[in-house]
């Protein structure tokens, strides 16, 4: 597996056990991302608007923060890389329809921003 990927499923763990109680981060990626977790927050509502964050299921949300962050913050590879790797991230993680919400709301944001 490759180590990049191993390293967001980290993250989305991480994000995601943040939801539920404030734990110690090991990852830097992680840290960043709660940094700007309101800012990522609103682009992600921005864009998904008939899904309240709180209402979304929080390991979608946590795969949606991370690969928001990546897009418009860290900006390290190209969008369409990062949309990937999160749509594989809900296909193994998520639920059964995860992986087409992860799509639709980053090929939005991915869509304005090119």
């Amino acid at each position: 597996m490759d180590p990049r990927h191993k390293d967001r499923i980290s993250v989305v763990q991480e994000l995601f056990g943040q939801t539920f109680t404030t734990q110690p981060t090991l990852h830097e990626k992680t840290r960043k991302v709660l940094e700007n977790l309101e800012n990522i927050n609103n682009i992600i509502q921005k864009f998904a608007p008939k899904f309240p964050i709180d209402k979304i299921a929080k390991v979608d949300i946590a795969i949606l923060q991370l690969a928001v962050y990546e897009m418009t913050i860290e900006k390290k590879e190209p969008p369409k890389v990062i949309i990937n790797e999160a749509v594989e991230l809900a296909r193994e993680m998520g639920g059964e329809k995860t992986y087409s919400f992860v799509n639709a709301v980053l090929g939005k944001i991915y869509g304005k921003s090119v």
